[in-house]
């Protein structure tokens, strides 16, 4: 690769945006279309962990100064979809906001399980601004020891 041992004062370097579009291309193939991953957006995205264990997934997700009955939550086809819309309630008349960093508006994540669940036994509890959604696997999808022989 080395062409000379003498310094070199010019490189044939693709280009910083060149780059940049092409890492963002590659991100787009394997998360899907632009998310937070790159750069922050204006949009109401919430927050989420996403855990499992051997006998269920688990998803809370953030949602301050949300209600209850402003979310909704569905299983189908093998992914958790939580949606809502968290609503802007403020009053501009004689005011001067001189930063504006709260975001609102309509939001959707969905979360794939790759381990068959138990649509009957899923629960959902809202609590100070945190949904928390419990989806137990299967016995069938649930891991299990085998014991080794001597």
């Amino acid at each position: 690769m080395l062409r000379k041992l003498a310094p070199r004062t010019s490189w044939n370097l693709p280009s910083l945006s060149r780059f940049e579009t092409e890492v963002g291309d590659l991100m787009e193939q394997f998360f899907g279309p632009r998310h937070n991953w790159m750069m922050a957006t204006d949009e109401f995205e919430p927050r989420i962990n996403f855990l499992e264990t051997d006998t269920d997934y688990e998803v809370s997700v953030e949602l301050p100064g949300m209600k209850a009955e402003d979310v909704h939550v569905e299983l189908e086809g093998g992914q958790l979809r939580i949606s809502g819309e968290k609503k802007e309630d403020r009053e501009e008349t004689g005011k001067t906001f001189h930063r504006v960093e709260r975001r609102f508006g309509e939001f959707r994540r969905v979360i794939p399980l790759t381990m068959a669940v138990d649509a009957d036994k899923i629960s959902a509890e809202f609590k100070d601004g945190i949904l928390t959604v419990k989806v137990p696997k299967t016995e069938e999808a649930k891991a299990k020891k085998i014991e080794i022989k001597t």
